[in-house]
């Protein structure tokens, strides 16, 4: 059995507490140091805004990012590719028995 940890994760100066797996403490605190991180960018580059602004802009790169990946993990057009060498495969091996 998983023995659950609970931990703050602090997010743009807001404390919140999560109860998680404790193997997943250090990806807990990885991703709230990297999301404090770029939020800090934003900050620093358009300091006139708004903290939502940073978190709204924060959220949309790393979307984009996530939708971006997805793209490259994509796997269809190699598995048609395969069924395609399969069945060439396949007649290859039917003919020459």
């Amino acid at each position: 059995m998983t023995e659950k940890l609970s931990i703050n994760i602090n997010i743009d100066g807001r404390i919140y507490p999560l109860t998680i797996n404790r193997e997943d403490e250090e990806k807990y605190r990885k991703a709230a140091k990297i999301l404090n991180d770029i939020i800090l960018q934003y900050k620093k580059k358009y300091a006139n805004n708004d903290s939502k602004d940073f978190l709204a802009m924060t959220a949309f790169q790393f979307v984009l990012k996530n939708i971006e990946m997805e793209e490259q993990a994509d796997a269809s057009p190699f598995i048609e590719e395969i069924k395609e060498l399969n069945e060439v495969l396949g007649d290859y091996l039917l003919l020459n028995d």
